[in-house]
């Protein structure tokens, strides 16, 4: 085995016994991330989404928050991010808005589904047109619901992500 694949068997080691961890203290789920900046843990997570009554407090989203408290930034870039299991769809979502160099998870989402975290259902509603959905979601265009990204794009101090 390579130094690299020993590296991320490492730290996907650690991101497991994080997570042991705090679902022996009953914290919450059976999901831990870390986000790595070289060979350093910047940021810790792990599923807190009944102890903080949070449906967002997902380990990913945790440990993200987490590192760009850190690093005093709102990217990633550089960085790789550990997780317990494969991402669900928003965890996914707000990996890919961080922008971390790479992504690495020990379980697949078929393992999480057979202890009763099936995320299935989600992915495949999003793909769905707007009306097929299982939770009405409709577009209702009002008056002046453009101005904002107008005022945005004109903002010439605005940061881009």
């Amino acid at each position: 085995m390579s130094q690299a694949e020993l590296r991320i068997k490492d730290f996907l080691k650690q991101t497991l016994e994080l997570t042991k961890n705090h679902l022996e203290l009953g914290q919450g789920g059976p999901f831990g991330a870390i986000v790595v900046q070289g060979d350093k843990i910047v940021g810790r997570g792990f599923n807190k989404v009944t102890s903080l009554n949070d449906p967002t407090a997902h380990a990913e989203v945790q440990a993200i928050r987490d590192a760009c408290k850190t690093l005093s930034t709102f990217q990633l870039s550089g960085c790789e991010i550990f997780s317990t299991c494969e991402p669900c769809p928003m965890c996914l979502g707000a990996i890919y808005w961080a922008r971390p160099k790479a992504l690495y998870f020990a379980s697949s989402r078929l393992d999480a589904a057979d202890a009763g975290f099936d995320d299935d259902f989600i992915y495949k509603e999003i793909v769905l047109p707007l009306d097929q959905r299982s939770i009405p979601t409709v577009h209702v265009a009002t008056e002046g619901h453009t101005d904002v990204f107008q005022a945005w794009k004109l903002n010439e101090d605005r940061v881009d992500y």
